[in-house]
């Protein structure tokens, strides 16, 4: 008989230990207390009564081709054809001024060289701190000991970048990457993001957007391939039952369901609920995303994207020919108290300052969306109380992307995280597999 697993939670953490163990024939059942699955990487109709409304993600989410687990998830799943990548990074200052970063012919780590020398928002005083500070996060990622317990703007201080550097390059990316602020951050997460996405293969830092709504990535038709995966919505899990170092049960909607092992890939703050006894999350703590949606008589720009500079909006990404633009604020706990017509006042006077049509255009609709409990927050400090997939319970593992998955709190980490509590499942039940892609693979 096919050993049976059950797992809780339907983000990507979930979705993906199930796509792992189904792709291996182990009966899978997936508990989601929602009508939908992706978690906060999912999508939805932004007014039900109108067929014809727009769907909205949750919050904008990208990936770097070093996202090698998400990608396999994708591959796993045949959407990995809907990820659009580009090459070029467009930033824009105050007034329109475009500087584009992109690769050139050079190997890496110099594959920017060419155009970083060209980058008009940065001084050359910058732009010398920027490089100095790069060879330094070579050198000292995967060797320096001490990153988790500094914050990255401590390292940036160290390695004595200019003013300029930090606010309008380490701070723009790195914010935006990890969704927490320089002061916060472990430097062990910011020095990973340039080490990986900017360092070590010249195309590792192309950015896929998906061409479709995140809920399309992972509907019911694309897991039809996987006849032993069995996805319930609607389904709350209550309480975990466990008795003398095993797992009995859960209860779900009242009833008590079993199974051979057990995943909990739901947010730390539910897996207190559910099992408060099985591990500590008092340290942990969320950090913020806000995602505001603009629709326009017409357009405003051609751009695809772009990072925006030295204003309280990070970044914006083109839905719909200019016309639809979602811009995003990470790390936003300034803007998750602030009412939602002070929040779209506030976008639409910044959004003027970098596309000057903008004033010029009448605004049809606008839409907020504050995801409080975007991500945990990636403080320093905080990396070894994350946990790893094994329990103390003998058939009760954990996934999400606060887990130890080796990446912060990121889509590529929820998947890792799922394809490391697969393989504990395997190792748990007798037949090892090995389900994680290395960023060398």
């Amino acid at each position: 008989m096919p050993k049976t697993v059950a797992v809780v939670g339907g983000g990507l953490a979930g979705l993906a230990t199930a796509v792992a163990l189904g792709s291996s024939d182990y009966q899978v059942r997936l508990f989601e207390a929602r009508p939908f699955v992706g978690g906060r990487a999912t999508s939805y109709p932004l007014n039900t009564a109108d067929d014809n409304g727009p769907t909205i993600d949750n919050c904008q989410h990208v990936l770097l081709r070093c996202c090698t687990n998400l990608l396999d998830f994708y591959a796993r799943l045949g959407v990995r054809d809907k990820i659009q990548f580009s090459r070029e990074f467009y930033w824009i200052e105050p007034g329109g001024r475009v500087s584009v970063m992109k690769r050139g012919l050079l190997p890496a780590p110099l594959h920017f060289a060419g155009s970083f020398a060209k980058l008009k928002f940065l001084s050359w005083g910058d732009k010398l701190a920027v490089a100095s500070g790069l060879l330094a996060a070579r050198y000292e990622y995967g060797t320096r000991t001490d990153l988790d317990r500094i914050t990255m703007l401590d390292w940036l201080r160290e390695k004595k970048q200019t003013p300029g550097a930090i606010e309008r390059f380490w701070r723009q990316v790195l914010v935006s990457a990890i969704n927490e602020d320089l002061e916060r951050m472990a430097a062990l997460h910011g020095l990973q993001v340039f080490y990986l996405g900017f360092l070590k293969k010249a195309d590792a830092y192309e950015m896929g957007v998906p061409a479709v709504p995140l809920g399309e990535l992972y509907s019911e038709d694309v897991w039809r391939e996987y006849s032993t995966v069995a996805i319930e919505h609607r389904a709350t899990v209550e309480q975990a039952r466990i008795q003398d170092g095993h797992a009995l049960g859960l209860v779900v909607n009242g009833e008590c369901v079993t199974a051979d092992a057990y995943v909990m890939a739901a947010p730390f703050e539910r897996l207190a609920k559910i099992a408060p006894e099985l591990v500590d999350v008092s340290a942990f703590s969320h950090s913020p995303i806000t995602g505001i949606h603009l629709w326009f008589d017409k357009p405003i720009t051609e751009l695809p994207h772009a990072t925006l500079l030295d204003r309280t909006i990070q970044w914006m990404f083109n839905k719909g020919e200019g016309r639809h633009i979602q811009l995003v604020v990470s790390a936003s706990r300034k803007l998750t108290e602030m009412p939602r017509a002070d929040v779209i006042k506030l976008a639409l006077e910044e959004l003027k300052e970098f596309f000057p049509y903008c004033g010029e255009v009448k605004v049809e609709r606008a839409h907020v969306v504050k995801e409080v409990r975007a991500t945990f927050s990636a403080g320093a400090g905080l990396e070894e109380k994350r946990p790893v997939s094994a329990t103390a319970i003998s058939n009760l593992f954990l996934a999400g992307d606060w887990t130890r998955s080796g990446w912060p709190a990121t889509m590529e980490g929820a998947v890792r995280s799922g394809y490391l509590a697969a393989e504990a499942v395997t190792r748990a039940l007798g037949a090892p597999q090995r389900f994680l892609k290395e960023e060398t693979d």
